[in-house]
């Protein structure tokens, strides 16, 4: 890999050596955030475009540039706050927003925006999330945490929990996972939400390991991370259909007694009733630091595609 990143469109354009240069540069930026930051980017504009709610991405991305010493500016509610509303394209949108700055961050409703996005743009876009498609620099960040809590991410099993259809986070991690030898992943999802077809097809392609279970406290027994996330409501079309999916599969007491005093859990949040809250208090129980992890992965990010 050279120095330099420009766009992050998705999980699939990493490999090992990029993933081991971004978190050793994601430990400099501890650094640099306990001494007080940096004013390396301070002729530098952050442009957030967030067509879709968001508070952990789109904070740890504005948090990032401010303590790199950069600006931001841009919207949290971009399709009632933008043009889009009067029906400008999302090219037009991404033209005139080139102009404005020097990296752009984008969360939109739609699979492959993103990707869209980078034809036309003149800076570095950063995918943020496409819909129900890809979160490459969650999965970035989920790496990262397992790799300090756990001191590896060769070898480990990890069960990935919930919402595997509309979980684009999972789509990521799946993808991202392929660069480390003896991975197995359990997937453990609602039968109208199961892990779709092509990400199981790259998973046998690159020869990854993986089963799809109903036992939740059977796949709990033997993972070292346990990687919940929320059934995501705003996807289906129907209620019925959520209902057939919500409160199935729940992190609690009893979860926590069949998890070896070893392994974490992880979630990409915000939570919705899938963690009960009197797990926050086992030192298993990393989602938080995971969020924490975020902002440093995500200022080494910004340096990469800004150098």
């Amino acid at each position: 890999m050279s120095d330099t990143l420009f766009h992050v469109l998705g999980a699939k354009q990493f490999d090992r050596a990029t993933l081991d240069e971004l978190f050793a540069a994601s430990g400099e930026m501890e650094r640099v955030v306990r001494e007080g930051g940096s004013t390396r980017f301070s002729n530098k504009i952050l442009t957030t475009l967030f067509f879709e709610a968001s508070t952990r991405t789109r904070l740890s991305f504005e948090s990032a540039m401010h303590r790199l010493g950069g600006r931001v500016i841009g919207t949290e509610n971009a399709a009632q706050f933008s043009s889009a509303i009067k029906g400008e394209t999302l090219e037009d949108t991404i033209r005139i927003v080139s102009g404005y700055s020097d990296l752009i961050v984008m969360r939109h409703t739609e699979i492959g925006a993103a990707q869209l996005a980078a034809t036309v743009a003149t800076v570095p876009v950063i995918n943020a999330g496409d819909g129900a498609g890809e979160h490459p620099t969650q999965a970035l960040l989920d790496l990262l945490s397992i790799q300090k809590e756990i001191g590896r991410i060769d070898g480990i099993r990890i069960a990935m929990i919930g919402d595997l259809a509309n979980g684009r986070t999972v789509h990521s991690l799946s993808y991202m996972l392929t660069n480390y030898r003896n991975v197995h992943i359990d997937f453990v999802a609602p039968d109208n939400v199961r892990i779709p077809l092509e990400v199981k097809r790259y998973l046998v392609e690159k020869g990854v390991s993986f089963e799809e279970s109903s036992d939740l406290l059977k796949v709990a027994e033997t993972a070292d991370v346990v990687y919940q996330t929320r059934i995501q409501k705003e996807r289906f079309f129907s209620l019925e259909e959520y209902e057939k999916a919500a409160g199935k599969y729940t992190i609690d007491g009893a979860v926590l007694d069949a998890m070896r005093s070893d392994s974490i859990i992880l979630h990409p949040l915000p939570r919705a009733g899938e963690i009960e809250a009197s797990v926050d208090r086992d030192p298993r129980a990393a989602y938080f630091r995971q969020a924490q992890n975020g902002l440093y992965l995500r200022m080494a990010l910004i340096e990469k595609c800004l150098s």
